[in-house]
């Protein structure tokens, strides 16, 4: 099944390929709901901007694997992620998984200039608000991409 969705607010588009996430497919205010919304933060150049909106949305021992095989904590990748903030990122392929009832896994494909990366993010609740504990970013080349999602979609 292949949809096409903006993304709410203006973080960019969803593109084609593989079952995206539609909220319009859950019910309004769900946890999965949550977590991606807060995904798509994290994404749109005007929080990237913003120290304080990344650190609202990571844990306090947030960890991640870059796609450039940097390792990254809630301090470095908030003054990377202001660093960078002009390139705009879009994603697609987002899918929500619940782990238990305080963690969801989300992976996706994201998109910046001509490169894709595989993206997997891991989601806590805390305290009833939703935190990014763990990401990691896996480049490939876009063949790679398609082929990864066109296995998980005849299973």
């Amino acid at each position: 099944m292949s949809a096409e969705r903006p993304h709410a607010g203006e973080t960019g588009s969803i593109g084609r390929g593989g079952t995206t996430y539609d909220p319009r497919m859950a019910n309004l205010g769900t946890d999965f709901d949550r977590v991606v919304a807060h995904e798509l933060e994290l994404l749109d150049p005007r929080v990237r901007d913003a120290p304080e909106a990344v650190r609202r949305l990571l844990c306090a021992d947030f960890t991640e694997f870059g796609s450039s095989g940097a390792v990254w904590d809630r301090e470095t990748i908030t003054t990377a992620t202001v660093s960078d903030a002009s390139e705009r990122i879009t994603a697609t392929e987002l899918r929500p998984v619940r782990i238990d009832s305080d963690t969801i896994l989300l992976t996706y494909t994201a998109h910046r200039g001509g490169l894709k990366t595989l993206r997997s993010s891991v989601w806590v609740r805390q305290d009833d608000e939703w935190r990014l504990r763990h990401h990691q970013g896996t480049p490939c080349p876009p063949e790679a991409a398609a082929r990864a999602h066109e296995g998980e979609s005849q299973s």
